[in-house]
């Protein structure tokens, strides 16, 4: 009598595996390690700044980096360490509210536009097309232009201008899980469509907008601080990496500290959150997965 075959074996991605991704991406874990370290730096930024950012002094207008002044002053003598450090959570704080507001408005309009036919969808594609259109610093300039500076402003401003990117990824999603067997089963099952929706689409959508979301951060950092930069996002004297990087654009033959090292801090940032972000979709994204 013959023995039974074994089962085949179906590859399983192991916690061992997954946790040894930190080994397996030493750049992905150098990028997350100063990502983290700027977080640090925006939460306890009172702690951790050795001056106020916006105390300023005649005195030591325009020091060379060193000394008192680790990274010097700028044109009002303020503290560019200092002024970073808060930089950091002014950063952080506008990213995270326009990608509430890009990702929520994204998943709102993407899910409506990936499960409507006829004249519905069309006006919500047309929607999310006319967003597309413009670049995201442009539209971002046309709110701002409605609404007015502050960093509140900027937060929505960059936040609006989102919304498109993220719903023609949701829509995209929306309309391939739909496609699925599950889900046309549930249907012929009478099951009602909002609860279709709750329990068998929503939860397979939820998953890669949170990896696309890791993955706009730092388009939404840089925006903004472009706005600043421009002249129409945060106002002086709030401590904003784009507006320093503009201040001190008059200085840079003589004083280049006032320029470079916010620009410094803000490209480290970004290219961190770069490559935490391409990190995590390559890992967890599905497609990414069947791709490799």
């Amino acid at each position: 009598m013959m023995d039974a075959a074994p089962p085949a074996q179906v590859p399983v991605r192991s916690a061992r595996t997954r946790r040894s991704m930190f080994l397996r991406r030493p750049f992905f874990t150098l990028a997350l390690i100063v990502a983290i370290g700027f977080v640090i730096c925006a939460i306890f930024a009172p702690l951790i700044a050795p001056y106020n950012p916006t105390q300023q002094s005649i005195d030591a207008m325009m020091t060379a980096p060193g000394g008192e002044h680790l990274l010097g002053t700028d044109s009002y003598g303020q503290d560019i360490l200092s002024r970073i450090i808060y930089g950091a959570r002014y950063a952080l704080v506008i990213a995270f509210f326009a990608i509430l507001i890009g990702a929520t408005g994204g998943l709102v309009l993407g899910t409506a536009a990936g499960l409507t036919t006829g004249k519905v969808e069309w006006i919500l594609m047309r929607i999310i097309d006319s967003i597309l259109a413009l670049p995201s610093l442009i539209l971002a300039i046309a709110v701002i232009a409605i609404l007015g500076q502050g960093v509140d402003k900027v937060a929505i401003a960059v936040g609006i201008s989102m919304i498109g990117p993220f719903s023609r990824t949701v829509r995209a999603d929306v309309l391939q899980v739909s496609s699925q067997l599950f889900v046309e089963a549930a249907g012929l099952m009478s099951i009602s469509r909002l609860t279709v929706i709750r329990r068998h689409i929503l939860p397979n959508i939820v998953f890669p907008l949170a990896v696309q979301i890791t993955v706009r951060v730092s388009e939404a950092i840089l925006v903004s601080s472009s706005l600043s930069f421009l002249g129409i996002g945060v106002t002086p004297p709030t401590p904003d990496w784009g507006l320093m990087i503009a201040e001190g654009r008059g200085f840079v033959s003589f004083a280049p500290w006032m320029s470079g090292m916010p620009g410094a801090a803000l490209a480290l940032l970004l290219i961190s959150l770069a490559i935490v972000g391409d990190g995590i979709r390559e890992e967890f994204d599905p497609k990414m997965r069947g791709a490799q």
